[in-house]
């Protein structure tokens, strides 16, 4: 145990020196303007504490004598990536079944080691959309303190969801009495929920509209929470100055979370042209993890995933690709989100290549992943560009990935609010 709090220790001086260092300047082969979708060449970047204070051409910036010189030859430069969907409380490589009876500190500490191989594989910012017993706000909150690495975290707490819905416990019998955390019926009693996760900490909100593939009983394509039940949970998140994010698959659900308000649209497997137009007309965010079916259908058997899961999951996949085709061909907003924990963490930049592959440009799908999400976020004047007054959340990459997106699965250099994490 004394070991364990030595290393915190030394982990957190080491942080706190870093951030103390008076600057830092970047030199770089090229780097990626996410805005205008466009290379720059031989590139420098002065960053001050946690901040980028100048971007200009190698040779040309004046940085103070002591600064930390760091020569990326033959690197791209991008903003640190966003992914607004993980769970980082459990594991695609664990047991199905037998993960479920992962006790809250048990999940705490999964999430521990998940957000810092997320943060390495170059996601310095992340969403996660449901955990049990608030485990991803303590690690929030000691990734904020700089007791542990990982990413920047906005963490809704519990998902809220209806009685035997996708977001409640139906694999436990009847006689264990179990129910999810953030099961609530009905709109005040939604309101109720939404406003203790709030009190525990939530500085984001998610809602269970429909049916899922990996929870049983529940048809994917069904809508569960009623439209009056999801804008009263918008509307308690929007009061409290918090987004709100709505799993939903089916047709129904999904159009019954954009008329009530929602910020984004999970999943977003059966969509008809009328909820293509309904996201067009709100401005909702869509996030389609169109990369985590192929290593369900895969390893899911392998990994003790049930055959009902793998059926709803089959008839998902190929909707759900499409769907996504046809809203990037219109033009809705889009984020970046991979659902991680249903296939193993740090492998989120795999989903790059399939978002070019379904009909995004690789600049658009870089762009979902840095100022799209940023605006997501509401954090689009300090995240998502690599720009003067922009926190110094930079990546690097081998080659470039306008030229070959698949680059982005294999980033060699992360520093997260001024902090070198991975060089």
């Amino acid at each position: 145990m004394k070991l364990f709090i030595t290393t915190l220790t030394c982990c957190a001086l080491l942080i706190s020196n870093e951030l103390a260092a008076q600057q830092t300047l970047i030199n770089a082969d090229a780097l990626i303007n996410v805005q205008e979708g466009k290379t720059i060449r031989d590139v420098a970047v002065l960053i001050d504490g946690n901040k980028i204070i100048a971007v200009g051409k190698q040779g040309q910036l004046n940085a103070e004598g002591d600064a930390k010189v760091i020569n990326l030859d033959g690197k791209t430069l991008m903003p640190g990536v966003m992914d607004m969907h993980v769970h980082l409380s459990s594991d695609a490589e664990d047991n199905f079944l037998a993960s479920r009876g992962n006790s809250v500190p048990r999940q705490t500490v999964k999430a521990v080691k998940n957000a810092n191989k997320t943060l390495m594989a170059g996601f310095t910012t992340v969403r996660n959309l449901g955990a049990a017993g608030y485990s991803v706000i303590a690690v929030r909150d000691g990734i904020e303190a700089g007791e542990i690495p990982g990413p920047r975290i906005w963490a809704a707490g519990h998902s809220v969801s209806i009685t035997g819905g996708h977001c409640d416990d139906n694999f436990s019998p009847p006689e264990a009495k179990s129910i999810s955390g953030g099961v609530a019926d009905g709109p005040w009693a939604v309101r109720a929920k939404v406003r203790e996760n709030i009190k525990y900490g939530a500085n984001t909100i998610k809602v269970c509209a429909t049916g899922g593939v990996f929870s049983k009983g529940t048809k994917v394509g069904i809508q569960q929470l009623t439209e009056e039940e999801i804008k009263a949970a918008v509307d308690e998140a929007h009061m409290r100055g918090l987004i709100a994010a709505a799993h939903a698959h089916g047709t129904s659900g999904i159009k019954a979370a954009i008329r009530a308000g929602i910020d984004s649209i999970e999943h977003c497997s059966f969509m008809d042209d009328e909820a293509i137009e309904l996201a067009l007309k709100h401005g909702t965010y869509l996030s389609c993890d169109i990369y985590n079916t192929e290593y369900t259908l895969a390893f899911g058997e392998a990994n003790g995933v049930p055959e009902e899961n793998i059926n709803k999951e089959k008839l998902v996949s190929k909707a759900q690709r499409e769907s996504f085709k046809r809203a990037v061909k219109a033009g809705v907003n889009m984020v970046f989100g991979s659902d991680a924990a249903i296939y193993p963490h740090g492998d989120n930049g795999k989903q790059f290549s399939r978002m070019v592959k379904f009909g995004m440009t690789p600049a658009q799908a870089l762009q979902a992943a840095t100022i799209n999400s940023a605006k997501l976020l509401k954090q689009d004047t300090i995240l998502g560009q690599i720009s003067v007054g922009y926190l110094a959340d930079i990546i690097a990459v081998e080659g470039n990935p306008l030229d070959d997106i698949s680059s982005m699965e294999n980033v060699v250099f992360v520093m997260k609010d001024g902090v070198i994490y991975k060089q």
